[in-house]
């Protein structure tokens, strides 16, 4: 993997953070995203630079306007010389959720759509614009971040569960129609992840002290734990794997059926 490019969506903390370092400590030059925190976004940059010997660079994107990933994708190609790995990482939360989080009979058009167009839109674009990439160097590998949310009840969590099980389908149409250009395209299911996302729900306490109950291994997943399915599923160690949901959630999705 060393020498090959990432492009990943929102890098600046949690999940996308670890994922950038996690790929970066594997040789693999990084482009990433970030929303509106451009002196974090530099500091990560300069520190995988120094740190791992690779090349770094951060591209401003607000994932409520997926049609801006062309512009930063050109942006990306005066940087970088190939992309070979894609990872549709960035969410929303707070004011933009708004009708989205929340009770069934709560729900709001507004909410649900911005949901769906940060989730499964901005996965869309993303993802045709590396494709296109990708097919120049003979391939590559897709992922999109999804939730177990879609599988077992979480509370107040019906509007990401539902969009997370459509992006799930929308991988698989996509591994379908790609894997003639030699990529895959998978999805990773995170149980309950210790983030500032999950942080801002009003109930974190709550899932948190569940989330390490119904686990076997007694304890709440991590950044890390999802930054290595990723790169697994990039190497090609996973040659053969395409249109498929890995599911990270220390056991707690079966405990929880």
């Amino acid at each position: 993997m060393q020498g090959k490019t990432l492009v990943i969506s929102g890098a600046t903390k949690g999940i996308g953070k670890a994922i950038a370092y996690r790929f970066a400590q594997a040789g693999v030059n990084i482009a990433f995203t970030y929303n509106s925190n451009e002196e974090e976004a530099k500091k990560i940059a300069d520190d995988l630079e120094a740190t791992y010997n690779v090349k770094a660079r951060y591209y401003p994107l607000n994932i409520l306007e997926p049609e801006t990933y062309k512009d930063m994708f050109k942006s990306v190609d005066e940087d970088f010389d190939r992309v070979d790995y894609f990872i549709s990482n960035a969410m929303i939360y707070g004011r933009a959720v708004v009708g989205g989080y929340g009770k069934f009979m709560r729900l709001k058009p507004r909410g649900l759509n911005n949901i769906y167009t940060a989730t499964v839109n901005a996965f869309v674009v993303g993802a045709q614009e590396a494709a296109k990439r990708m097919e120049k160097v003979g391939g590559g590998s897709i992922i999109s971040m999804s939730s177990t949310g879609n599988l077992t009840y979480i509370e107040n969590y019906s509007g990401h569960g539902t969009n997370k099980a459509a992006v799930e389908a929308m991988v698989r149409y996509a591994a379908t129609e790609l894997g003639a250009m030699n990529i895959r395209v998978n999805a990773v299911s995170g149980g309950p992840i210790d983030t500032d996302a999950l942080k801002a729900f009003t109930n974190y306490e709550e899932v948190k002290a569940k989330t390490a109950a119904l686990s076997p291994l007694n304890r709440m997943g991590a950044p890390n734990d999802i930054a290595g399915a990723c790169l697994f599923l990039c190497s090609e160690e996973a040659s053969w794997i395409t249109a498929q949901t890995l599911v990270i959630d220390g056991g707690t999705t079966f405990q929880s059926a």
